[in-house]
């Protein structure tokens, strides 16, 4: 039986109750579609329902997830800064608290009971600041720098060591930018390390298991891997690629390869039997001559190019200014400035000739003998000193020419850092550029960076005329009959290191000594094989003692040391006192000046003590306003994000979130629909041939 639907002129039962079905089945999957929305409060339930829209809101979600993490971040950095702050400020108070001892203590009524009873207080202070300094916050110890886990200043040999490491942990605060939330050294709590800055140039050789990041190159920028082309007794350049060597081996290994390749396919003979190597600071070839056989050999050469804008062969030597055809005339490439490492073997590096011996270290009282005989490589010498447990740390400098020594120990300025040689050892010391107090130490440096003032161009209050006699820094007696005295006139120009500076003093005593019959030998100044300090000498067979005294009350003979020098009967030699100690600058070692001071009753160490709280306390204020800056940042940041998460969610909800009303009218309508579909259907069902017939 059959039926007319209106958009059908004649279908069967059958297909009519299909159309039917799949018309109500749809209004119930639109249905039920409105009811997921409206319960979920979602319009795009899945990516299908509109790809454009989805993919907008997947990106959103990205970007609400990253700001998410970036102000949990924010809020962490908040209240590490916080702490930061904090601590900064009580150690201001300290500094402040010790800056107010000092300056009550300089008067004149002060006495040396009361000075006592405020030592003890300075103590007490001390302790507060140990505590301070090792303050924990939501990050770590505070001033833990990089390494947060573990307490940044220790005791150690009656002072304060120093452990923290790296510049500070830092936070992101989007568009590529971060801030540290902790600090490490560099501030007045936790100062800078004191250090002795290696005087010599070890210029260590070149050796096939050297590695290329080691290398500054010819250029001084490093070795730049790449590819180069080699020209073999002038023929076509080949292609040798040195992108993923590693050492000078895997250079010398690929350019030999090259070469016997080139051997084998032209039957003839380029490398001799040391083939490629490294010597010196650069690549050697060992090129043979010109032969006449049978067979004749012609005479090897190679030419080395750079590729296009590339620097390989100019950084690895192998390109020189003039250009350079490797012959038997001319072996040798250019050097690529090896950098020392801490496997540089002590044979390997030309700056040190000679056999290594003992030095000595004085650190916070204490003294120790390091023997460096035994030491193979830069690591050994690094393990001895540091092995001492005298509070030194051995690093390469920042251009890996040699090695510094630092100080991380705050003790009393007096028993500070010193490295000083032991007799009779090779002057080992000042061989490896690290004794404290040598002839290229600076003027400036000395006495803790306060250098040493000299009288220059002083004129005759009568007369206004220059007075060299008024000019003069000090005198030196001698002790043979006629205690001859030898003036001595330091200028701003003789400043510069230790070494001028006693030159300047030889220049001086030389005249004098002619003048007073006296041979050139009967007295110079130098530094001795030992101790630290000027040594001025003189004849072991004068029968008294030397001595030097000021004039026109110049500090220069007292802050050169000399006015306090040891004088020893056998060598006829005064030893003045070592004034380039390395001291750590920082508000614990003031603090123990200032307590040193306040016991021993010095009014002079008080009042330098109190100079160095000031300096401490402008670190401080630096220090805090810093962490303010930080702050700020971290501030402004949070308001960003929070305006961005607010932006982004407002995007993501338009694109993402139902309109209940138009949700609502929809459910209705299609309530309608399906309504209407099941009464048609129900009704177009019932329906027979008879219906159609008059």
């Amino acid at each position: 039986m059959s039926s007319i639907p209106s958009n059908i002129a004649r279908v069967s039962n059958l297909l009519s109750s299909r159309q039917a079905l799949g018309r109500i089945s749809r209004t119930n999957v639109d249905i039920l579609n409105v009811i997921q929305q409206i319960t979920t409060g979602r319009a795009i339930l899945r990516p299908s329902d509109n790809v454009v829209r989805a993919t907008a809101i997947s990106t959103l979600d990205d970007r609400l997830e990253y700001s998410q993490q970036r102000n949990r971040n924010l809020s962490h950095a908040t209240a590490a800064l916080g702490v930061l702050d904090n601590t900064l400020a009580e150690a201001n108070t300290i500094a402040l608290q010790a800056k107010s001892i000092a300056s009550d203590q300089l008067g004149p009524t002060s006495s040396a009971a009361e000075r006592n009873g405020q030592a003890s207080i300075v103590d007490q202070m001390l302790r507060s600041l140990f505590n301070t300094a090792n303050r924990e916050g939501v990050a770590g110890y505070v001033f833990g720098g990089s390494r947060t886990s573990i307490p940044p200043v220790i005791e150690q040999n009656g002072g304060f060591r120093f452990t923290s490491n790296g510049p500070g942990l830092v936070t992101d605060l989007g568009q590529a930018s971060t801030i540290p939330i902790t600090l490490g050294a560099g501030n007045a709590v936790v100062a800078t390390s004191g250090r002795v800055r290696g005087s010599v140039d070890f210029n260590p050789n070149l050796t096939l298991e050297t590695r290329l990041a080691d290398l500054a190159g010819t250029r001084g920028l490093g070795i730049s891997p790449g590819a180069v082309r080699l020209s073999i007794n002038g023929t076509t350049p080949i292609e040798v690629d040195f992108t993923t060597a590693d050492t000078a081996r895997d250079v010398a290994d690929r350019v030999t390869n090259a070469i016997r390749a080139y051997e084998t396919a032209n039957t003839t003979t380029i490398l001799g039997p040391a083939g490629v190597t490294a010597q010196g600071n650069g690549f050697a070839f060992d090129l043979v001559s010109a032969s006449a056989g049978p067979p004749a050999i012609p005479a090897a050469s190679l030419n080395f190019f750079d590729i296009g804008q590339g620097t390989t062969a100019q950084d690895l030597g192998l390109v020189t200014t003039p250009a350079t055809t490797f012959n038997t005339a001319t072996p040798n490439g250019g050097d690529t400035r090896p950098n020392i490492t801490l496997n540089s073997p002590i044979t390997s590096l030309i700056g040190i000739t000679g056999p290594l011996g003992s030095i000595r270290i004085s650190n916070s009282g204490r003294s120790a003998i390091v023997d460096l005989s035994a030491a193979t490589t830069i690591e050994d010498v690094k393990n001895a000193i540091e092995g001492t447990n005298l509070g030194v740390r051995v690093s390469i400098n920042s251009t890996g020419s040699g090695i510094d020594v630092l100080n991380d120990l705050s003790a009393t300025s007096d028993q500070s850092l010193s490295i000083s040689e032991v007799g009779g050892n090779n002057t080992t010391a000042t061989r490896l550029g690290i004794r404290s107090f040598s002839g290229e130490t600076r003027i400036n440096d000395l006495n803790f960076g306060r250098g040493v003032q000299v009288l220059d161009q002083v004129t005759d209050p009568i007369t206004g005329l220059y007075d060299a006699a008024l000019s003069s820094d000090f005198v030196v007696e001698l002790g043979d009959a006629g205690q001859t005295k030898l003036t001595i006139d330091l200028r701003p120009q003789d400043m510069g290191t230790i070494q001028s500076v006693l030159n300047r003093i030889n220049s001086q005593a030389a005249p004098q000594l002619a003048a007073a019959g006296l041979p050139a030998t009967a007295f110079f100044a130098s530094l001795g094989d030992g101790a630290n300090g000027i040594r001025l000498s003189q004849d072991p067979t004068f029968s008294a003692a030397l001595t030097v005294g000021k004039l026109n009350n110049s500090p220069a003979a007292e802050q050169l040391g000399l006015t306090k020098g040891t004088f020893d009967v056998t060598s006829g030699a005064l030893l003045g006192e070592d004034r380039g100690k390395i001291r750590v600058d920082g508000l614990f070692t003031d603090l123990l000046d200032l307590q040193a001071a306040l016991r021993s009753n010095n009014s002079v160490g008080i009042a330098l003590a109190g100079e160095r709280v000031e300096t401490s306390l402008s670190s401080l204020t630096e220090s805090r306003g810093l962490v303010g800056s930080y702050a700020a940042r971290v501030d402004s940041a949070t308001v960003r994000e929070q305006d961005r998460i607010v932006l982004d969610e407002t995007v993501r909800s338009q694109l993402r979130d139902v309109d209940y009303a138009e949700a609502s009218t929809r459910y209705s309508l299609l309530q309608t629909q399906l309504q209407a579909a099941l009464q048609t259907t129900a009704q177009s069902q019932s329906r027979s041939l008879l219906d159609f017939l008059g």
